[in-house]
């Protein structure tokens, strides 16, 4: 009996929450004749009629989405891709991308043929995607849900993103709302429509799984929604919707084939990148000049223990500055390495990625100030944000550095000039990783040879015996340098 008055209740629950979202003209007339008699018993008709009552808000959700939504079918001068950006990383589009032509002279590939998604943003043929499924295009034809068939030209791209808009002759086509993704919170219902492996206007159902998933190593900027609503290859620029119908999300990957993870680029950043592309055809990224990483209770703790600490204890939450670009924005205010910002503007950094976000919040030229907290005091600093050179590395474009690392088993030796160049380092100074012994804490923890030890306990690192001597004390806080920029690390046995 307990069982079933649960079950009754939720169903009354979810009815409740689908009245919201669902017309009533959905909702009205008798219900469908037949079915199984136990089945018409009052309490199971109830919750089957609440059931019923969901999928008509997803039945709703489909029909008033998918007019805007479109088939991109891409002839791409390349080679066909592997699909997949890293380990069992795989993007959504191009999944049938085979030569369909004769080998060309020159020794050049035959073009290839593919397809993705995407969404209409304009009544007069601006189309939202994304950057890998129209990237290296040479043709672009756009199929509309009435069958019509259009041919694209590329308006612009953002590569850093993974989005682009392209745009067809055409007037008076149905378009979506990019909603305020700022909002969407995990658990929420989430619809995904697209055209998977080809199959136009597939929709599929889930809930949003996590937000602000980043550290994938896909793009240069990630702030996903992530979702378990199913996507497969094809999806690519279709839209993630909430049950009315807005778009909270642009499908752009999965992780493992069938594992039910996906992701999708939120639409509150889809929302600036695709305005100021169809305005300009290009993005004015704002740009601080600083590369940070999550503050974890580990490193708080070393960093609170550092020389000179005053009276506050570093706090619990906000994003480490692992790395301050020479004569950028941030390190003419007077931001350093090591500092923690916890505000951006009066709004609370609660981790690294809500440092990125209000940063992508800002235009060119704007103001930005940046509450932090350095050897127990707080201070304010204030900049202006340029637009991001060209020329610098992703990670010192406010986007977060390579995730830390704890550990020991290293072998150390002194940095040579010849070795920083070698390692793309030039001048770097240091202590150099040569050696990380395998199965030891510090290959768990993905310290590298190659890397190298610039800071040891708030101190330049001069010498191994420095470092060894630090490891010796039982823990550590180095700060190392790497390929991909700098980021702190914690070293504990």
């Amino acid at each position: 009996m307990g069982m079933k008055r649960t079950g009754f209740s939720l169903g009354l629950l979810l009815a409740a929450l689908v009245l919201v979202a669902v017309p009533a003209k959905l909702l009205a007339g008798p219900p469908p004749e037949g079915g199984h008699p136990a089945l018409k018993e009052p309490r199971a008709a109830a919750a089957i009629a609440a059931a019923e009552q969901l999928g008509d808000a997803f039945v709703a959700v489909a029909e008033a989405v998918s007019p805007a939504v479109v088939n991109i079918r891409v002839q791409a001068q390349a080679a066909a891709p592997s699909g997949a950006q890293g380990p069992g990383m795989f993007f959504f589009g191009r999944p049938f991308a085979v030569p369909f032509g004769p080998q060309q002279q020159g020794g050049q590939p035959p073009p290839v043929q593919g397809a993705g998604s995407g969404i209409i943003l304009r009544e007069d043929g601006y189309i939202l995607t994304n950057h890998h499924v129209v990237k290296d295009a040479v043709r672009m034809d756009v199929r509309l849900k009435d069958g019509r068939v259009f041919e694209a030209q590329l308006v612009g791209k953002d590569p850093a993103t993974d989005l682009a808009v392209i745009r067809v002759e055409a007037q008076g086509l149905p378009a979506l709302e990019l909603a305020d993704s700022d909002g969407v919170r995990p658990g929420q219902w989430a619809v995904a429509i697209g055209s998977p492996f080809g199959l136009d206007y597939t929709v599929t159902t889930g809930v949003v799984s996590a937000v602000g998933r980043g550290g994938l190593g896909a793009n240069e900027i990630e702030d996903y929604i992530q979702t378990d609503a199913s996507i497969n290859p094809g999806n690519s620029g279709g839209p993630l919707v909430n049950l009315r119908g807005q778009v909270v999300g642009i499908n752009t990957m999965i992780i493992g084939r069938g594992t039910g993870i996906g992701f999708a680029v939120p639409s509150s950043l889809a929302k600036r990148v695709s305005a100021q592309i169809m305005e300009g055809g290009q993005v004015r990224r704002p740009w601080i000049g600083v590369a940070f990483q999550e503050l974890t209770p580990e490193l708080a703790g070393a960093l609170g223990n550092g020389t000179g600490a005053g009276p506050k204890p570093a706090p619990s939450q906000g994003a480490l500055v692992s790395e301050v670009v020479p004569d950028g924005p941030a390190q003419k205010a007077g931001v350093q390495p090591g500092d923690v910002v916890v505000r951006v503007d009066g709004a609370q950094v609660g981790e690294g990625r809500d440092l990125l976000r209000e940063i992508l919040k800002k235009s060119v030229g704007q103001r930005v100030r940046l509450r932090v907290w350095r050897n127990g005091r707080y201070r304010t600093s204030t900049m202006e944000a340029v637009e991001r050179p060209q020329d610098v590395r992703g990670g010192t474009s406010g986007a977060p550095s390579r995730p830390g690392a704890d550990s020991m088993g290293l072998q150390l030796e002194p940095l040579s000039e010849e070795q920083a160049r070698r390692l793309g380092m030039e001048g770097a100074t240091g202590v150099l990783v040569r050696r990380v012994e395998a199965g030891s804490v510090a290959a768990r923890a993905g310290l590298e040879p190659g890397h190298v030890i610039v800071g040891v306990d708030h101190r330049p690192a001069r010498s191994v015996a420095q470092v060894r001597q630090a490891l010796a004390g039982g823990s550590a806080l180095l700060r190392v340098q790497t390929r991909n920029g700098f980021r702190y690390v914690v070293l504990r046995p």
